[in-house]
């Protein structure tokens, strides 16, 4: 798998996993353990974007980090990427 794809599935696995974690927060709130997982789950997450963003260009409109292109439009469209 090329590092593209392996990074974008490591996100999409971080979005499920707090998904996951949120709706278990909303019937367990004082559940320290769960708290601390989604901490650490939501900084990886944070940490692998950060990284494609620089590696690979914005995944959301609102990550475009260069103030002379729009790089959202640079890049392919979700439904292009494989």
């Amino acid at each position: 798998m090329d590092p593209r794809c392996s990074l974008l599935k490591k996100i999409k696995q971080y979005d499920f996993t707090l998904k996951e974690l949120n709706l278990y927060l909303d019937t367990h709130p004082n559940c320290t353990r769960a708290l601390a997982m989604f901490g650490k789950y939501r900084k990886l997450r944070e940490e692998a974007v950060a990284d494609y963003n620089d590696r690979f260009g914005p995944l959301t409109p609102e990550q475009n980090r260069n103030l002379q292109n729009w790089d959202w439009v640079s890049d392919p469209w979700p439904w292009e990427r494989s």
